[in-house]
């Protein structure tokens, strides 16, 4: 596995100080981008909590995932959570070094009493960070700091503070596959406090043995509560790995209900991705699972199909100049300002989430804007089977016959059809996966090669033939 060292850099630790209006959290920031560019240290957010014990347990969840390793559970470095200040709210996520659990707290404006800016930074957490958040009081009246002020910057002279931690390439192609993955869920389930609380209270706890796992559960909603079943039946929630859901307890005592969304339920007993949003006092925490503990979202293919049209790029590069950290993306109104088709500006936006600049909000169904450090260049090399495929157009594999195509690979072919939308193989991999990990790398030399083919004023009606389904919301 490929790891490259992510360094941040803080003017000094995080931490809950004492201050002439009482208590304050000060998370410390690190190189982020704002409105007006890069900044060293960026500030985002300077005023009180109006639920201070909730938000320091929502934080502490965050800050859990971020030090958790469900597949193969051993000692790993944690990594800084991600904030971003979207102007009406503050979204802290993370993701756990497995890459198998993505959490977002979304910190809106009944929250926060104060203004909130906008850009996208990492956040120091530490040991004696943690360890005061779960000291916050139920009334304590509390600040909450995010960056430091301008006279701390302009007058700070001692030794920054850097911590140098390994990132494997694949925890950041999560956060591309996991706004791929969720735009496809529905809400699926809801559950008052009370029953929630009874039903997270009741799931497993994280086995300690190494590779261990519980699989997946699959639960039905019956009136106020869920209901286990043994296979997926129509109306069924997949809840991979249910002992990820642990991270959970730490609010369960703030909780205002449980809302899950998943995909709808398909034949065969595959397990399925699913989002678990537990309700807090002006705020909501999300769990995404993977489809399986011992998979990750790096994965999953889902970006591959956008990552293949040839304009996707030069649409990312046009699409990019009119986002402005919104809250929630309008995808109609960026396709009439950029004049491209709504299902362009999704591809484009998929292309700008492997560079970790857009994200999904499955309680208000919209994309999101951030900003992260990352190239949208290093999304072919980060995808083998992009590469594949477009190797396999290079070296004239592939030769196209109206809705089927033939590709040759060394001694042996594959022929992939057109049917109900999606492409189909008759690979090894398709065998396998059925297109629930994105396409082979044949299916995906075939679009490449028909895209190829396909007249410029047809581009459209071609781009719309090959979208998977479920892909256009």
């Amino acid at each position: 596995m490929t790891r490259t060292a992510q360094t941040y850099t803080y003017l000094r630790p995080s931490a809950v100080r004492g201050t002439a209006e009482g208590r304050s959290i000060g998370l410390e920031t690190s190189g982020g981008a704002t409105p007006a560019g890069q900044e060293a240290h960026p500030r985002f957010f300077s005023g009180f909590l109006t639920h201070p014990q909730a938000t320091a347990a929502g934080l502490l969840c965050v800050a859990d995932i971020a030090a958790a390793r469900y597949y193969q559970p051993q000692l790993d470095y944690w990594r800084d959570p991600v904030v971003t200040g979207n102007g009406d709210r503050l979204r802290f996520e993370s993701f756990s070094a497995c890459c198998g659990v993505y959490a977002r707290l979304d910190m809106l404006g009944d929250a926060l009493d104060g203004d909130i800016g906008h850009g996208t930074t990492n956040v120091d957490v530490n040991s004696p960070l943690r360890d005061a958040l779960t000291r916050v009081g139920p009334s304590d009246p509390l600040r909450l700091e995010v960056g430091p002020d301008e006279m701390t910057v302009t007058t700070f002279d001692g030794p920054v503070m850097e911590k140098k931690v390994p990132l494997p390439e694949r925890w950041l192609r999560g956060f591309a596959e996991t706004q791929v993955i969720a735009a496809g869920f529905d809400l699926r389930a809801e559950l008052p406090t009370a029953e929630a609380v009874r039903f997270l209270r009741a799931l497993p706890r994280p086995s300690t043995t190494r590779g261990a796992s519980k699989g997946a559960r699959w639960v039905v909603p019956a009136g106020r509560s869920l209901r286990a079943t043994t296979r997926p039946v129509p109306g069924a929630v997949c809840l991979p790995g249910p002992e990820r859901l642990t991270a959970l307890t730490r609010v369960l005592r703030h909780a205002t209900g449980l809302r899950i969304h998943g995909p709808a339920v398909t034949a065969g007993n595959c397990p399925v991705a699913s989002a678990w949003e537990i309700g807090l006092p002006g705020m909501r925490l999300t769990l995404t699972l993977s489809a399986d503990t011992t998979r990750g979202f790096s994965g999953e293919g889902g970006v591959l199909d956008a990552l293949a049209a040839d304009e996707s790029a030069e649409d990312a590069d046009l699409v990019s100049v009119l986002l402005a950290w919104d809250p929630a993306v309008d995808i109609a109104d960026l396709a009439a300002q950029s004049g491209l088709t709504p299902q362009r500006v999704r591809a484009a936006l998929t292309r700008l989430a492997t560079a970790g600049r857009i994200g999904y909000d499955t309680a208000e169904a919209t994309y999101f804007h951030r900003e992260l450090p990352y190239d949208t260049a290093r999304a072919e090399r980060d995808n083998p089977r992009l590469r594949a495929a477009r190797a396999l157009v290079d070296a004239g594999a592939v030769r196209l016959d109206g809705e089927t195509a033939t590709v040759t690979v060394e001694d042996h072919s594959h022929r992939v059809r057109s049917a109900e939308g999606r492409l189909t193989c008759t690979c090894r991999w398709w065998a396998e996966y059925r297109g629930g990990r994105g396409p082979c790398k044949h299916a995906l030399a075939v679009r490449i090669a028909r895209r190829a083919a396909a007249p410029r004023t047809t581009a459209t009606a071609q781009d719309n033939a090959d979208t998977p389904t479920g892909a256009t919301r």
